[in-house]
């Protein structure tokens, strides 16, 4: 099957609900994060605000149908990804890293320092996936205040503390001629 990654558009908002819904179902194999399976996703009108701001994507089968998306943020000199989600059934096809590989683009076309993101330690399509991405554990010394919040968020909101992690990949950025 041959898929295409493309900006995500208003249209498609309705539809990531159930694409993160559909991934999230792997947690129920990690029985002390099985709950996560029944939890929120990001609702459309959040999609449709990271839409705006221009660093979001979707992978598109060949029939139109979507697969996967990526929905990040730039928040000052980095990109923060908020959520990567591939359809279970479409999972372990290099969808989530050609998401990703739109994203570290994007980031360097914009002359951003890094990307950032949170995620579960040890859970093997978390952080250890990321990892092998380029991304490097922060600790909380190594956290910006940005990144601590969001991590104080997801705790406030039920995630367990210390499941969680921030994570970043630095960039390399291209010398001044």
């Amino acid at each position: 099957m041959t898929i295409s990654i493309r900006p995500t558009v208003p249209a498609d908002a309705p539809l990531l609900p159930a694409i993160e819904q559909s991934a999230g179902e792997l947690f129920r194999t990690v029985p002390e994060l099985a709950w996560i399976a029944d939890g929120d996703n990001i609702p459309p009108q959040r999609h449709l605000e990271l839409i705006a701001g221009g660093a979001c994507w979707v992978a598109q089968t060949q029939g139109g149908s979507l697969a996967g998306f990526l929905a990040a943020e730039q928040a000052g000199d980095v990109l923060h990804i908020w959520e990567l989600a591939v359809l279970q059934d479409q999972q372990r096809k290099g969808i989530g890293r050609a998401l990703m590989a739109e994203a570290i683009a994007f980031a360097r076309e914009q002359d951003l320092r890094a990307l950032t993101l949170s995620t579960f330690r040890g859970v093997a399509w978390n952080e250890p996936m990321y990892l092998r991405l380029g991304f490097t554990v922060l600790s909380p010394e190594d956290c910006d205040e940005r990144l601590l919040g969001v991590l104080r968020n997801e705790i406030a909101a039920g995630l367990p503390g210390e499941r969680r992690c921030a994570m970043r990949m630095h960039l390399a950025l291209t010398a001044a001629a």
